[in-house]
C-alpha cells in the first residue's frame, strides 16, 4: 500500500490514496501504523476517498483507531494532495473536499508549481452563550462549548488562575515558547476532560493564553490522539470563542507547538477561516 505522509504545523497524519488502493480496516491500520516506535508515526491516518458532490472525501481516523469528523490541518495537506498529484487540474486554485462535518473549499496557495498552504472555509462555529465549568485534576475549571464539526472545550487561561498564571508580567509570548502554556499538566487534564461524563462522545481540550486581541499561545489535548503539535478545527474554536467573548479580533494569529495558524471569524455569521502551510514530509510503501 502507497501512502504519503504530510503535516500542517506539526500536526502529521499518514495519507493514502484510495481512488487507487483499498483499506479494509482502516481503524486498525490506523493504530498500527501511526505508532512512532513500532509503525511509520502519525497522529492518524486519512483516507482520500472518491466523493460524488466534491473533488475529495476526507475520511479522517485518530491515533487510537477512532473517526474524526473534520481535521483543519489534514484537509489543508487532503488539497495539497490533490493539487500536486494533479487530481485536480493545475489552473484550479481552489478545490472541494467533502468530510462527515461537510463540504469545504479551500483555496490554494500556489508556489512553483506546488501548494505550499491553504485558506480553509472552516463554515460556521458554533459557540456556547454561557461558560461552563468542569473539574479536572482535581481543579475547578471554566471553559467555553465550541462546535467547528467537532466538539471543543475552550479554556483560557485568565478565566482560570488554578491552571497558574504570570506574577512578574511573564507571558507566553509571540514567539512559540508557550511558557505559560507549557506548565499546564495537560497530560493529566486532558485524559479527564476528554473522558469525563459531560461529554458522551469525548471532547478536544484547547487551553489558550490571550496575548494581544490579535495573537494567542495554544496548547490542544485531542480526543483519539492526545497532545498533539497543532489542531484547525481547535484553533477555530478558540478564536471563535475568543471573538464572541470580546477578548479577540476578528483576525488572530495562533502560536501552536508546531507552528502558526491564521483564524478569521466573522462575529456577526461565526463563520470562520484558517490559512496555514502544508508540507509533504515523505512517500513510502508498506509491505
Amino acid at each position: 500500500m502507497k501512502f504519503t505522509k504530510m503535516q500542517g504545523c506539526g500536526n502529521d497524519y499518514i495519507y493514502v490514496n484510495c481512488f487507487e488502493e483499498n483499506v479494509k480496516d482502516p481503524s486498525e491500520l490506523a493504530v498500527k501504523l501511526s505508532d512512532r516506535r513500532y509503525g511509520i508515526g502519525s497522529d492518524g491516518l486519512i483516507l482520500i476517498e472518491p466523493s460524488d458532490r466534491a473533488d475529495a472525501f476526507m475520511h479522517m481516523f485518530n491515533r487510537d483507531g477512532s473517526e474524526g469528523r473534520m481535521c483543519g490541518n489534514g484537509i489543508r495537506c487532503v488539497a495539497k494532495y490533490l493539487y500536486d498529484s494533479g487530481m485536480v487540474p493545475p489552473d484550479r486554485t481552489h478545490v472541494l473536499i467533502d468530510t462527515k462535518a461537510g463540504v469545504r473549499e479551500i483555496r490554494l496557495d500556489i508556489k512553483d508549481g506546488k501548494a505550499a498552504g491553504a485558506t480553509v472555509d472552516m463554515g460556521i462555529a458554533e459557540v456556547s452563550d454561557v461558560p461552563d465549568v468542569i473539574v479536572a485534576g482535581g481543579m475547578k475549571l471554566c471553559f467555553t462549548a465550541v462546535s467547528t464539526g467537532n466538539p471543543h472545550a475552550v479554556f483560557f487561561l485568565e478565566d482560570n488562575p488554578a491552571l497558574g498564571g504570570s506574577t512578574d508580567g511573564e507571558t507566553s509570548g509571540g514567539d512559540g515558547s508557550l511558557a505559560l502554556l507549557g506548565r499546564i499538566p495537560l497530560e493529566i487534564i486532558g485524559p479527564e476532560i476528554e473522558s469525563s461524563g459531560r461529554f458522551p462522545d469525548g471532547v478536544n481540550a484547547e487551553f489558550a493564553e490571550v496575548i494581544s486581541p490579535e495573537e494567542i499561545g495554544f496548547r490542544v489535548w485531542e480526543r483519539g490522539s492526545g497532545e498533539t503539535y497543532a489542531c484547525g478545527t481547535g484553533a477555530t474554536a478558540a478564536v471563535a470563542a475568543g471573538c464572541f467573548a470580546g477578548k479577540l479580533a476578528g483576525k488572530v494569529l495562533v502560536h501552536l507547538r508546531g507552528g502558526v495558524l491564521e483564524i478569521e471569524c466573522d462575529r456577526d455569521t461565526g463563520r470562520c477561516f484558517m490559512t496555514g502551510p502544508a508540507v509533504t514530509v515523505f512517500t513510502g510503501d508498506t509491505p
